[in-house]
């Protein structure tokens, strides 16, 4: 187990390399000057142009621009936005919103996922298995932004039940986005618990569970449950990383602090290194939850073994 938590965590490396060349050669990319776009409606003077562009190594191709990024990287150096403030310092301001928002989201995504999944799949083709096969198929083919938007209204501004915008309510500020940024996720853990438990309860081994006579919430939770879980373990981790760099849009419209709206307003402003070093960042996650799912596996299914 060892050695291959070790091997996946070098191969990390050379991802890492590719998708922050990736993320910098779209940057590069945006049309428009950064530079200009920076003093509004008073221009900078071009002396003061010339600088900024100087420090910034706007001035150099593609190439070089890329290597000198990479090399202050290497050293620890994420870079700086326009206005002089480390890029360091932002992703620390705003994770701790980013992972607040991925908490709730991934709480209310893997239990109501998988109860309504486990509830399905025991009565397969009855009214539950229909509500959660329609509703989830609804929920997937609504736009996250126009489910934002419906949610804050509804939900919001209507019945005055959550709070619209900001994070001045602690934890109750995040329910409404949480929800808003789990629901596609959720209706995928309901369908893929359901087609696994339905599956699971045809086995042999659950077979012989009732025919010895065991309880049947024992037979479901105990040995059903369990065995049903690993594809579901499997999407849920590897959504945490979804989850947290998809929070661009529910950060947005809700006005959250966190890393997506700060990747949001750095695209607008062509902040090469905030974008970077954010989505960089993302991508490890990604790479580390998905390392964490590989692990988890051995706990679940004790066959599976890593050499």
């Amino acid at each position: 187990m060892g050695r291959y938590v070790a091997r996946r965590l070098l191969l990390t490396i050379p991802v890492l390399i590719g998708a922050s060349f990736l993320i910098f050669a779209l940057v590069y990319a945006l049309p428009g000057d950064p530079i200009r776009a920076l003093g509004g409606d008073r221009p900078l003077s071009p002396a003061v142009q010339a600088e900024l562009r100087e420090e910034f190594n706007l001035n150099d191709p593609f190439v070089i621009q890329y290597v000198k990024y990479l090399g202050d990287l290497v050293q620890g150096d994420f870079g700086t936005d326009f206005r002089g403030r480390e890029v360091l310092d932002t992703i620390e301001q705003r994770l701790p919103v980013t992972v607040r928002l991925t908490v709730v989201a991934i709480a209310i995504e893997a239990v109501i996922g998988i109860i309504a999944g486990v509830l399905a799949g025991i009565r397969r083709n009855g009214f539950l298995d229909n509500l959660v096969l329609v509703s989830s198929t609804i929920i997937v083919s609504i736009p996250i932004l126009v489910l934002a938007f419906v949610a804050q209204f509804v939900f919001g501004l209507q019945f005055g039940w959550f709070p619209i915008a900001g994070i001045g309510d602690g934890w109750y500020s995040y329910l409404l986005p949480g929800m808003v940024l789990a629901a596609g996720s959720l209706a995928y853990v309901a369908r893929l618990t359901r087609t696994s438990v339905a599956e699971n309860l045809r086995g042999d081994y659950v077979r012989t569970a009732r025919a010895k006579g065991l309880p049947k919430r024992t037979v479901i939770v105990r040995h059903t449950l369990r065995n049903s879980l690993i594809p579901v373990v499997t999407f849920i981790g590897a959504d945490i990383g979804t989850l947290m760099g998809g929070a661009i849009v529910t950060e947005s419209v809700f006005n959250l602090p966190g890393l997506g709206r700060a990747v949001y307003d750095a695209i607008r402003a062509q902040e090469g290194a905030v974008v970077v070093g954010i989505v960089t960042l993302f991508v490890f996650f990604f790479i580390f939850f998905n390392l964490v799912v590989d692990v988890l596996y051995a706990v679940l299914d004790p066959r599976i073994r890593y050499d």
